[in-house]
């Protein structure tokens, strides 16, 4: 064990406890500290587990694992990429470890993909720890911005494909990427036909704020559904996207562009075409509260 403390790790175990998700936490074995920092807008820390490899956690909650990321970032962007007929500009705010933008660079269509994240430090340490999700940052495809997400959308108008947010919790600098403003920039920053997926909670916990966030998604997009996927290290095993169009008539449960299985086994350990349609189909007190 290195030398380097954090208030979330006792006894050799790391506890994420967040008013997220009141009366349960997720604990995690730790082999190692690598790294901590407070940086302009969170606290960053970095450890080695027993069982998920490294790990990366800001304001004291996971946002990936090596072991499991490919979960997430898979499923945020191929359910966004897959259902579109041809996306070429495609924008990713948040995601500053890289894992989206890996796998945005999967679609040989993209011509151009800019990240957008407000924390350097996020993006720095990244590269540094967690280099399989960080290795597109080389990519000559890819364009940063260190940066406000609500901020850089207000300069561009009908300008990209899709634009995926791998945001945090709606807690913090993440906050406003969960109002309906923000929803508005995104729609305004899109292209006709232009599709957008974000984080959106699960469903467990959260269907509250799911419920509000759809609602307020409708009011702007004519196409909105919730899609989730399984992840271990996600609070009760789940995470959420709500995958929004322009098109009125584009169903976005049905993959418009498909790999081959081959293609499917080689870039994805998570996502395929018949898992794309699944993630829709949502279990019965989900589907009732969001209707």
């Amino acid at each position: 064990m290195s030398d380097i403390t954090h208030p979330t790790i006792k006894d050799g175990w790391f506890r994420e406890i967040s008013d997220m998700w009141p009366g349960q936490a997720m604990t995690l074995k730790v082999k190692n500290v690598l790294h901590h920092e407070k940086s302009q807008y969170q606290d960053v820390l970095i450890f080695e587990s027993t069982d998920y490899g490294t790990v990366l956690v800001l304001d004291n909650v996971i946002q990936c694992t090596e072991r499991d990321e490919f979960a997430y970032q898979e499923m945020i962007t191929h359910l966004a990429m897959n259902s579109h007929p041809n996306p070429k500009k495609v924008l990713v705010i948040g995601g500053g470890d890289g894992g989206v933008l890996r796998e945005v660079i999967k679609h040989d269509c993209v011509e151009e993909a800019v990240l957008c994240d407000i924390d350097e430090a996020v993006i720095r340490l990244s590269k540094k720890y967690l280099p399989g999700m960080a290795i597109s940052y080389q990519h000559p495809k890819v364009k940063v911005h260190v940066g406000d997400g609500f901020k850089f959308l207000d300069d561009y108008k009908n300008e990209f494909d899709v634009i995926i947010t791998d945001s945090s919790d709606p807690e913090g600098p993440a906050e406003s990427l969960f109002q309906k403003p923000y929803f508005e920039l995104l729609f305004g920053a899109l292209k006709e036909g232009g599709i957008i997926t974000t984080q959106a909670e699960n469903q467990w916990l959260h269907l509250p704020l799911i419920t509000k966030l759809k609602k307020d998604c409708k009011e702007v997009f004519p196409t909105v559904e919730y899609a989730y996927t399984t992840i271990p290290t996600y609070p009760s095993g789940q995470i959420g996207f709500m995958v929004c169009c322009k098109d009125a008539n584009r169903d976005v449960s049905k993959p418009l562009r498909k790999w081959t299985p081959e293609e499917e086994d080689k870039l994805c350990r998570y996502y395929n075409a018949k898992i794309h349609e699944a993630s829709f189909v949502l279990p019965t007190f989900a589907r009732v509260a969001l209707q």
